[in-house]
Parts: C-alpha cells; sequence; structure tokens
C-alpha cells in the first residue's frame, strides 16, 4: 500500500517528490530518478510511471536559481542517470521479453496490456522494423512494451540495442532539456501542475488516436464486409431469378 501510495504522489506532484528527495541528498534524488525511470523501462508490469513528467520536474531543478547561480541538482550529475535508466531499463524488458514474453502474456496478469496495445506495438514493429524501437519511445505504454514485443518477435539483439540506446539518450535528454531551459519561467512555476497535465496529455495523445483508429477501423471494416456479402447475396438471387426456366 506504501508503495502505491508513493506512485500517486509522484503522479499527483512530481515536483513535490523531486524536492523531498533533493532534501535527503542530489544523491539520492538522482537514486530515486534512475529507479523510477528504469522501472517504466524496464519492468512490463508498470507501464503507467510518469517517465516524461519526472524528467521534465528534474530538469527544473537542474537549472542555475535566478539570484544564486546555483541549482539544487547538479545538470552534471543528472545526466549521467537520464541517460542509462532508460537504456539498461529496456535492455532488461528485451531479455524479460524474449525468455519469458509468451508466458507473461498467457498468464494475463499485466492487465495494461491489452490486446490493441500489444498489436499497435507489433504493428510499429511491422512497419518500421528495428526503427520502431526508438519512435516507441516517445509514447507511454508502448515504451514499455516495445523491448518486450522485440524480444518475443525474435528481433535480434544486435538490431534491437542502437536503436534502444538512441531513442532512450534522445528521449531523456529532450524532456530533462526541456525542463532546464523552460521550467523556471514565471508562467511555468504558476502554472506547473497544469504544465505536467498537459505534458502527460501530449505524449498520450497519438497513442489515443492509434487506438481510436484501429476500434473505428474495425468496425467499418465489418460494415464493409457486411454489405459486400449483402450485395452478393443480392446479385446470386436476382441472377437466379432471371435465370429461364424450361418446361419439362
Amino acid at each position: 500500500m506504501a508503495f502505491v501510495n508513493f506512485i500517486l504522489e509522484l503522479l499527483k506532484d512530481p515536483r513535490a517528490a523531486i524536492a523531498a528527495w533533493i532534501a535527503m541528498g542530489p544523491g539520492v534524488a538522482c537514486g530515486f530518478i534512475f529507479l523510477i525511470v528504469f522501472i517504466e523501462t524496464g519492468v512490463v508490469f508498470f507501464p503507467f510511471l510518469p517517465g516524461d513528467s519526472l524528467l521534465f520536474a528534474a530538469g527544473v531543478f537542474a537549472a542555475p536559481d535566478a539570484t544564486t547561480g546555483q541549482s539544487a541538482l547538479p545538470l552534471g550529475m543528472l545526466l549521467p542517470v537520464v541517460w542509462c535508466a532508460p537504456v539498461i531499463g529496456d535492455q532488461c524488458n528485451y531479455f524479460i521479453g524474449h525468455f519469458f514474453g509468451r508466458r507473461i502474456i498467457k498468464s494475463g496478469k499485466v492487465k495494461a496490456m491489452t490486446p490493441e496495445r500489444i498489436a499497435k506495438t507489433e504493428a510499429m514493429i511491422d512497419k518500421w522494423g528495428p526503427l520502431a524501437v526508438f519512435l516507441g519511445r516517445f509514447f507511454p505504454f508502448i515504451r514499455t512494451f516495445m523491448p518486450f514485443i522485440s524480444g518475443i518477435s525474435g528481433m535480434r539483439w544486435s538490431r534491437f540495442t542502437p536503436f534502444s540506446v538512441l531513442g532512450g539518450l534522445t528521449w531523456s535528454s529532450l524532456f530533462t532539456f526541456l525542463g532546464y531551459f523552460f521550467g523556471n519561467i514565471p508562467a511555468v512555476q504558476k502554472h506547473f501542475e497544469l504544465v505536467i497535465v498537459l505534458i502527460l496529455l501530449v505524449s498520450l495523445l497519438p497513442t489515443v488516436i492509434g487506438l481510436l483508429k484501429a476500434k473505428f477501423g474495425k468496425k467499418k471494416d465489418t460494415v464493409a464486409e457486411g454489405a459486400t456479402a449483402n450485395a452478393e447475396t443480392i446479385d446470386a438471387t436476382e441472377f437466379s431469378d432471371s435465370t429461364p426456366h424450361h418446361a419439362a
């Protein structure tokens, strides 16, 4: 229960969570940041952890204070942490999928791994190949499932790893530096919680759109198939009626 409360507080206000960690020391704060990003990326059971907003908030604390010129969380300490966490996490998740993936899916214990999300992840791999590993890094849930599904699908480790490393470094740098350069703007500071919500919404938007397209696309295909079947039935009936009957 304590872990659940910890996650809820983190989702609610990552800035307050990081501030509490920094009070215990910058090293402790970096340790917690590493752990959260690693778990989101490397453990398929926790795709809901707030990686994007956590990195943004961490970048805010790494920015120099306007008056003192010092930062609460040194950037030189933070960057190696946020670079390593997603890369190591991807490797862990890839091998979990490779060795245990089929068994985990059959067990049904990963409730977030719905058939739609698995299908979307597999579709990305089919369309983009290893490039999907890089692209998937920028979508919540997908970034957790991508290395897992890559391990299941038989994608070679040598193909998976370069795109995984590039995606992890790009994603972590992007959100950390967004916080670093823009987090201390007065308007952002004033509406920080709203900014975090917007980051989450923008991150989730492509996934939601993809799921909606998949859902309504299936409905359209079903309707089209039904219409085609009806048309074929009507044509067959008309042909039968128009065929001349010869008297015996």
